[in-house]
């Protein structure tokens, strides 16, 4: 079904597929009579070339990137206009969108949502923007719909910022990479490698988008196969899809932790573009000749079965034939799994008891978002629904078209009627289920969901109260052949269902009637609208040389989510308040670092008063005694501050609070074997805070220990890539820091203390 090569290989004219092996060179030469070098055929791809287009330095290994579109929800727009209003923003100097998403229910928190909403439209009217009210559109599918252009390159901060099955080149990052794009600054980063993804063959009838996305997750994430990596989809095999088919697969690739994603164009591409009237933005685009990749995946699409990614990830990916015919053993397997996950001694984690009669029964089926409410999506399901009944039950089912234009056509072809006969309910536009916002499960119930992620907590249960459902991914077509069943976990191939392919009518008179359209009109008289709960950043302040570090959390699990660093979900509604959210990190986690790290951060507060933050903070008299011993140090000129160790933090959404929240309670670094994704470490040294490496299995300190970093400043300024660490409370036990490849503006905004002080100064 999928092989992954050991070595790169050579794409010739599109179609055949050589490794680089020893052989490599002399077939080329015999198949094409031309002599090229694997330095020269890695420039043929189509991601070379489009990051070359959009390259302001004259070195394309170290690339500074300007993009052509950004776009942010209502769960980022507010902190990223603030930073960049902090730090002398004038006006949007490209299309910026900002959707209303995310906080559209305005359910939790009073009127905070809609005050953010009111605020995004007033920026949007000063700086020049372009603004999608609430219930529109889901942040992915107006950015298809309306922003995407083959070429192009767009980053949102949003992690399924991916519009690659268009041609166009998407990055999901943290809020300060589009603040650095606000300020007419760069994104930079080395090149990065670029692995082929040829696929071939037809999907059987019932095989979705989500099953081939959830195959290639499975096979490729453990080993990192294309961590950080771009993803360049090839293979006669695309020609078999239809574009959403494509979206829908491409959307998913953020779950491999890949930084973006490519696809080749072709009529059916074109086809899309003038539908949504915007043909200007379509041009042929695939590799060169002979093409050099850095790792090469084929998939037969043929041999792809219904899947289902089991609780607490993406990547836990059975066929769902598989599942049931193992049931048992695969449920035992993933509970033990999952409670490891939980690690949690408020609740038992069980799937067993979901077995009736010899079947896996479920309670709740959702097909929404980015990835599962698109338009053919919902055409096949009712293909399955149409007819039938969803049963008087415990099990639900909930569609949300992507769109209003989405769910215009739905309405207008009989689909949105054949569901909710069936027993569906119909929402709007709207991310929520895919972050615990909306059709959040009973305690205990297991949700089938066409949507990106089924971390823990991910669907709106709260650990710490006891409470625990969970999410198992799957394609909207067997999710509506399980719904037929009564929430009998069952495959769509299991089905005889004649698929009708309605034809797709965008009516852009939609958007038209309702988005304001403002770019390169800004009007700088616009007053901004403050709610109540919108505030500025807290003072932050530069690196000092030395810094003493108290660890106040130690996360073991193999990776950490930015979920379990700062929830989703309840929190939502102070995403535009700095203080108020840094309240809730790591509660589902580590329930008492807040207090912990807030207990040393008086301390460091007293310091930058000119008191001594030994009086402030007792237990840091015989801590400085000890460090005064070895190192001649003053009090008042060491930072103080709190540190977190995970083995590897940072895996899923982009959102900078995971690492803002830890600023602003006193955070000063992470510690980590490694960091699950290229965005969280950028989001670490945006907030001013040291990313640092430990390579040692065993860990030279506990929760609790204060670590002193002697002469960090100077060894950020002068570019070392390794430092010696003290462990105070264990007699000034040394080891060894690393802190990875840092560009020079990485460099000073860790130096100014965060972006915003970098700007400033």
């Amino acid at each position: 079904m999928i092989k992954l090569y050991d070595s790169g290989a050579y794409l010739v004219n599109g179609t055949e597929i050589i490794a680089d092996d020893g052989n490599a060179a002399a077939i080329l030469q015999q198949k094409t009579g031309n002599a090229i070098t694997k330095e020269q055929a890695s420039q043929n791809t189509m991601a070379y070339s489009i990051l070359k287009s959009h390259n302001t330095s004259d070195n394309m290994e170290h690339l500074k990137i300007r993009f052509d579109r950004m776009a942010s929800h209502d769960i980022t727009y507010v902190g990223i206009v603030q930073t960049a209003r902090a730090s002398g923003l004038e006006k949007f100097p490209m299309p910026y969108v900002l959707t209303n998403c995310h906080n559209s229910l305005c359910a939790v928190g009073g009127t905070i949502n809609e005050d953010d909403h009111l605020f995004g439209l007033s920026c949007a009217k000063k700086y020049g923007g372009i603004y999608v009210p609430a219930h529109q559109a889901v942040i992915h599918q107006y950015m298809r719909e309306m922003m995407s252009g083959v070429g192009k390159m767009i980053l949102g901060s949003d992690s399924h910022t991916r519009y690659g099955a268009l041609g166009t080149m998407a990055i999901g990052e943290g809020g300060p990479e589009l603040v650095k794009q606000l300020l007419c600054k760069t994104y930079d980063i080395d090149r990065p490698q670029v692995v082929g993804v040829c696929l071939k063959g037809k999907p059987i009838p019932g095989v979705g988008p989500q099953d081939i996305a959830l195959a290639i997750i499975g096979a490729v994430f453990e080993k990192g196969y294309v961590k950080n990596k771009v993803m360049e989809f090839f293979g006669e095999g695309i020609a078999n899809l239809s574009v959403d088919y494509r979206n829908g697969i491409d959307v998913m690739t953020t779950e491999t932790t890949c930084l973006s994603s490519v696809w080749i164009t072709d009529d059916k591409v074109k086809q899309w573009y003038e539908i949504h009237g915007r043909v200007e933005d379509f041009a042929l685009q695939q590799p060169k000749d002979i093409a050099y990749y850095d790792g090469m995946i084929e998939v037969d699409m043929s041999k792809v079965r219904p899947m289902i990614a089991m609780p607490f990830h993406p990547s836990n990916v059975y066929t769902i034939e598989e599942l049931n015919a193992n049931l048992m053993d695969i449920l035992d397997e993933v509970e033990k799994t999952g409670a490891k996950q939980l690690d949690s001694d408020k609740i038992s984690f069980t799937l067993k008891d979901k077995v009736k009669n010899g079947a896996l029964y479920v309670e709740q089926g959702v097909i929404a978002g980015c990835a599962g409410g698109t338009y053919e999506n919902i055409c096949d399901a009712r293909d399955i629904l149409k007819g039938h009944s969803i049963g008087t039950d415990e099990f639900a089912l909930s569609i949300y078209p992507s769109s209003q234009p989405v769910f215009v056509s739905l309405t207008e072809n009989g689909a949105i009627a054949d569901v909710m006969i069936a027993g569906a309910t119909v929402r709007s536009a709207f991310c929520g289920p895919c972050f615990g916002a909306g059709d959040v499960p009973a305690n205990n119930c297991l949700s089938i969901r066409h949507s990106t992620r089924n971390f823990p907590n991910r669907e709106g249960s709260k650990i710490t109260n006891g409470q625990i459902a969970s999410v198992a991914l799957m394609d909207a077509r067997s999710i509506a052949a399980t719904a037929v069943n009564k929430g009998k976990l069952t495959p769509a191939t299991d089905l005889a269902v004649e698929y009708t392919r309605p034809k797709y009518h965008f009516n852009d008179e939609i958007y038209k009637n309702r988005c304001y359209f403002g770019f390169n009109a800004p009007d700088s008289a616009t007053e901004l609208k403050f709610g109540p709960n919108i505030t500025d950043w807290p003072e932050m302040s530069n690196l000092t040389n030395d810094i003493v570090l108290k660890v106040v959390s130690v996360i073991t699990d193999p990776v950490t989510t930015t979920d379990e660093l700062i929830p989703s979900g309840e929190t939502s509604s102070y995403r535009s308040n700095p203080l108020g959210l840094a309240e809730f990190t790591l509660s589902r986690k580590d329930p008492a670092y807040v207090g912990r790290a807030k207990e040393v951060q008086a301390a460091e507060k007293a310091r930058l008063a000119g008191n001594a933050p030994t009086e402030t903070y007792a237990e840091l008299k015989p801590v400085f005694e000890t460090i005064q011993k070895q190192f001649g140090i003053s009090e008042k000129e060491t930072g103080i501050g709190s540190t977190i160790y995970a083995v590897k933090p940072g895996d899923g959404s982009a959102r900078e609070q995971a690492a803002s929240c830890q600023k602003v309670l006193g955070g000063w670094a992470n510690i980590a074997q490694e960091y699950a994704t290229k965005r969280y470490r950028s989001n670490l040294i945006n907030w001013g805070m040291l990313p640092f490496l430990l390579e040692e299995k065993d860990l030279p300190f506990e929760n609790g220990d204060y670590v002193f970093v002697p002469d960090v400043k100077k060894a950020v300024e002068q570019k070392q890539s390794e430092l010696t660490a003290y462990v105070v409370t264990k007699d000034m036990k040394p080891f060894t820091l690393k802190l990875g490849d840092l560009t020079d503006d990485e460099r000073k905004i860790i130096l100014s203390g965060c972006l915003i002080n970098f700007y400033k100064g």
